[in-house]
């Protein structure tokens, strides 16, 4: 089943943003590989230079590393620092819209609580086998 794209974000920030919540999610752990990028290119039907895009951003937060030959590993740190990282942009850019909805609409805690729906996810990239093949 093809993923559902948002046509308001580019593909390649969608791709970083999924890595990153199975880093937090912790379907990937530190010093696990990524899914290659031509699995991830061809399972989502993505260009490849897309999907290195997307690897490359991570990469440039340091989130994950490179290895010659070998691919693309979650970094040591990787989850504590965005997990940190994730609550801060919540609390500074969507607790305050968040916080404002609520008042507006007059919610209680108890309200919140009682209509609270179960977590969703995105859909997962595919993980690599864990021998590598």
């Amino acid at each position: 089943m093809d993923p559902q794209w948002d046509d308001s974000t580019p593909i390649y920030r969608q791709l970083r943003d999924r890595v990153v919540a199975m880093i937090l999610e912790g379907v990937l752990k530190e010093g696990d590989p990524l899914p290659s990028v031509r699995n991830v290119a061809a399972e989502f039907r993505l260009n490849p230079l897309t999907v290195l895009k997307g690897y490359q951003q991570l990469v440039d937060e340091q989130l994950v590393e490179k290895r010659r030959g070998r691919g693309m590993f979650v970094s040591p740190g990787a989850g504590s620092a965005l997990l940190k990282d994730e609550r801060q942009r919540f609390l500074t850019d969507e607790w305050p819209r968040v916080l404002a909805t609520i008042q507006r609409l007059g919610l209680s805690a108890t309200d919140l609580l009682a209509g609270a729906p179960p977590p969703s996810h995105n859909p997962p990239l595919a993980k690599p086998p864990e021998d590598g093949a």
